[in-house]
């Protein structure tokens, strides 16, 4: 199973992200940090004073007549030496206590400044929950822009989409995310008619930052959303990156188009197989009103190639339909990452041409060194079946550090280690994930099988049964899971019952192979597996590309038949 995508920004020298810029007021309404608070020096490190010589205190004793009356009297009567080292000390814890509030009050301090941001998603108030595609197609949307400003961390959708609807406490949020502002805002429809309010937020000192209401038409949705991005960037003063469009970048001019494609990734981030289809079929839409959408394509072949790792439907039907659509995103707009990071994901799963897909990552990185699934999958999908595993553990890392609270990323996190051979690593990431959402199909799924390697059978039991209640989960990846526990238990009649099952549903639907064998491998039928193998090739299934490093096929590993399927799968040597 794979997961959602988000987050990025361009190489670009390092820059300081700043609250406020002095002498700039919001149009719409301001609170907390205004044009009063002091500028905040983003190279230098001394402290800065407000007229005057550089670090000169600017203290007063008393007024002008006693300033006189003291420089008379000290003219008058010389000082004698202890009287001296007296002043002298003084002017000294002067200077000392007048530098230090300076400098506390003045300083550049990492905690006056802004480098990561939360957009959480946007409330719906339209009393209409047909609208929810555009609350939450908004905030997606910024956060795209927003997360092409350099050196800011911006926390990805999949992130955030856990706050959709909760009343929770901006510090807390933050918190959970490790970030210093939240932006959080509203949204009403009439008719034409769109209200959105946004606010920013300094999670630290709970000030706003800034605030402001739009009073737009739907078909000013696209310039709304470019306005809203370009404004919180000012407010932040941070130097776009490159050539500097990347915040304000149109992906397309058809209003109408924008909010399809908004709508199409709200579908497809529900993950259901209704969902997939549906998600395909509204981004076509969005084609049909503007033929040169290069996002919209990415969109129609990342569903496309998604959908067998379910398995919802065969890699076979679907795969050639996502690479139409990829090379004619990349046709459009060969700069587009997520496009890179699709045809680098179609390259490793389905077409076994590892150097293309090497390349496509790396090229997907090169554009945007902070996308957060890109990361992910080149750990995911290529480093890990070919056996780098400590780079695709790093890669995992990273991919973490920018997207913290993905279950799906998190879930195949513990993969990414199990198939490194590293179980009790495994075993703490899926528990984790775990304990975020229990419900989730990718940490139960997950955690089933770390439990299994480090040999904890009995609960892998409870985990698979659990899920398998649910008797569509029998026939994706649960199978492998629960039957191989039931094997290495002595439940060898419940295991073989899970074979019939699954076989039989595949009279009718697809099912991958690549479990069966696993299951077969388990319960020690090495020629059954080996059968089962040779379909999963046939049908390309989507997670054969585990063969070289999957530690549920060791049963098999000194078998010339394993040998010979390794060879034809082209694995880099």
């Amino acid at each position: 199973l794979e997961g959602p995508a988000s987050g990025g920004s361009f190489n670009d020298e390092p820059q300081t992200a700043i609250l406020s810029e002095p002498g700039a007021v919001a149009t719409g309404f301001l609170g907390g940090e205004d044009q009063t608070r002091p500028q905040i020096n983003t190279t230098d490190q001394t402290a800065i004073f407000p007229r005057g010589t550089e670090a000169e205190p600017q203290n007063h004793l008393g007024d002008s007549s006693e300033k006189q009356s003291f420089s008379a009297h000290r003219a008058a009567k010389p000082l004698g030496t202890r009287n001296r080292l007296l002043v002298i000390f003084g002017v000294a814890v002067v200077l000392l206590i007048g530098g230090f509030f300076g400098y506390r009050y003045f300083k550049p301090a990492a905690a006056e400044q802004i480098s990561s941001i939360a957009v959480l998603p946007f409330q719906n108030k339209s009393g209409d929950a047909d609208s929810d595609y555009l609350s939450d197609g908004i905030a997606e949307s910024l956060i795209l822009r927003l997360s092409q400003l350099p050196n800011l961390k911006v926390s990805p959708t999949s992130s955030v989409i856990r706050y959709k609807g909760k009343d929770v406490d901006v510090a807390q949020i933050a918190k959970e995310l490790d970030v210093d502002a939240v932006m959080s805002g509203r949204l009403v429809q009439r008719g034409d008619s769109l209200v959105i309010t946004v606010e920013l937020v300094d999670a630290r000192t709970k000030k706003l930052l800034w605030g402001e209401q739009y009073d737009r038409k739907m078909s000013d949705l696209l310039a709304t959303q470019r306005e809203i991005a370009s404004t919180i960037a000012q407010k932040l003063q941070l130097k776009l990156a490159g050539n500097e469009k990347g915040i304000t970048k149109k992906y397309t001019d058809n209003s109408e188009a924008y909010q399809l494609y908004l709508k199409g990734r709200f579908h497809f981030a529900r993950r259901t197989k209704e969902d997939l289809f549906k998600s395909i079929e509204i981004f076509e839409q969005a084609i049909k009103l503007d033929p040169n959408f290069a996002l919209a394509y990415v969109g129609i072949a990342e569903s496309y190639t998604v959908i067998p790792s379910y398995p919802y439907a065969s890699p076979k039907e679907m795969v050639p339909l996502a690479k139409k659509a990829i090379a004619k995103a990349l046709e459009l707009d060969p700069e587009l990452p997520e496009a890179h990071t699709v045809s680098g994901m179609i390259s490793a799963t389905y077409d076994w041409d590892w150097s293309k897909a090497e390349s496509e990552f790396k090229r997907s990185l090169e554009i945007d060194p902070n996308l957060a699934i890109t990361h992910y999958r080149y750990g995911w999908t290529y480093l890990s079946p070919i056996g780098r595993h400590d780079e695709a553990v790093a890669e995992m890392k990273r991919a973490m550090e920018l997207e913290p609270l993905s279950i799906m990323q998190g879930a195949n996190y513990a993969a990414v280690l199990m198939y490194a051979r590293r179980f009790d690593q495994a075993l703490e990431q899926a528990r984790k994930t775990y304990d975020l959402d229990p419900n989730h199909l990718g940490s139960q799924n997950w955690l089933c099988h770390a439990l299994n390697a480090k040999g904890l059978y009995s609960e892998a039991i409870l985990i698979g049964e659990r899920a398998a209640a649910d008797q569509a989960n029998i026939l994706n990846s649960f199978s492998a899971c629960l039957g191989l526990a039931y094997a290495k238990t002595g439940q060898r009649e419940k295991s073989i019952e899970i074979i019939a099952k699954v076989k039989e549903a595949g009279k009718n639907r697809y099912v991958m192979s690549y479990w069966t064998a696993i299951h077969y491998a388990a319960l020690g039928e090495k020629d059954a597996a080996f059968v089962e193998l040779e379909k999963a090739y046939q049908n390309r299934d989507w997670f054969l590309q585990r063969l070289k490093t999957d530690p549920f096929m060791d049963p098999l590993r000194d078998d010339p038949r394993y040998a010979d399927l390794v060879k034809r799968m082209n694995f880099p040597k």
